[in-house]
């Protein structure tokens, strides 16, 4: 048996080195894309020049997404507000929990569709949102609900949005930096410099490799903290409730349901608890196209899950 908080501490020491390393990844592949343009322009290597364009560029594209992304979403699942009478156990059950989890009570939205899911956002425990679905809510029973509201809650608390934001400007600024050189090198023909020698010859080799291979890798290490947080959202989710069983059972419930979320798509489906897409996540089996989702497979979770037990 594991204890809880240790499940939990060692999740968050998991999670961190993932993020360092992807922060390491990303300063090394900025760096030598960086010199690769400086010496392709005819300057000396030095600094990071055009990464800092990059940077804002990523950044302004990612700030919209960061502040109205909730009512983005929203308004892509066609959400509507919950009605504490009709989704009484939906909007109890997030109250107590909030109020157990020390952080303010979350906007409450469902979404009318038979298959059972739910999801988080917002960019911070002020302005967050958790959603789920009519067939969630009338398929689980209250401590199955409490497990799944608490792991929501988890992503709150945690401030995963906020953490998946920044990874996202970091992997967009590494994506449009390999585009530029890359289009710049193919289309923009050779320039002349100065510093024609073996040494640039080498940086503007490692960098065209990782403009080339960088954005894939970024990506890549992107989904891998992502399916860390989910980790660490359910063991911090049984911190709250203090029942593995109620979310290990409605894991196993929502996982069996065949039917896929017709609300859901490419662009939502990584919030949710579990891949919406059903049919692919049954595909993905193997260690390869395990490093494509954006879950971690249903098993590995109940498995851990059930060692709190």
């Amino acid at each position: 048996m594991v204890n809880v908080y240790e499940a939990v501490d060692a999740n968050k020491v998991k999670s961190a080195i993932v993020v360092i390393l992807f922060a390491l990844f990303i300063a090394v592949a900025v760096y030598f894309i960086s010199q690769a343009f400086a010496v392709y322009q005819g300057y000396e290597p030095g600094g990071f020049g055009i990464a800092g364009i990059a940077l804002i560029v990523s950044g302004l594209l990612s700030l919209g997404g960061y502040y109205f992304s909730d009512s983005i979403i929203l308004g892509i699942s066609g959400a509507r507000p919950a009605n504490k009478k009709k989704d009484f156990n939906f909007y109890t059950v997030s109250e107590n929990l909030a109020i157990g989890a020390g952080i303010p009570m979350p906007k409450l939205y469902v979404i009318e569709d038979s298959a059972p899911n739910a999801f988080a956002t917002g960019r911070d425990p002020k302005h967050a949102v958790v959603v789920a679905t009519t067939g969630l809510l009338d398929k689980l029973t209250r401590t199955e609900l409490e497990g799944v509201i608490a792991h929501e809650m988890s992503h709150i608390k945690n401030y995963d949005t906020r953490l998946m934001s920044v990874v996202a400007v970091l992997v967009g600024m590494v994506a449009l930096l390999g585009d530029w050189l890359i289009r710049s090198t193919w289309f923009g023909g050779r320039r002349s410099r100065d510093n024609d020698n073996s040494a640039a010859g080498v940086i503007m080799l490692i960098g065209i490799v990782f403009a080339i291979l960088s954005p894939i890798v970024a990506q890549l290490i992107q989904l891998a903290v992502s399916r860390r947080r989910e980790f660490l959202a359910d063991a911090s989710g049984v911190s709250m409730t203090r029942q593995p069983e109620g979310l290990i059972s409605a894991l196993l419930k929502i996982s069996k349901d065949s039917e896929p979320l017709e609300a859901a798509n490419k662009a939502t489906a990584h919030l949710y608890i579990v891949n919406p897409f059903k049919e692919g996540e049954k595909r993905t089996v193997g260690w390869f196209a395990g490093l494509f989702n954006t879950h971690p497979p249903v098993g590995e979770r109940l498995k851990a899950l059930r060692e709190m037990i």
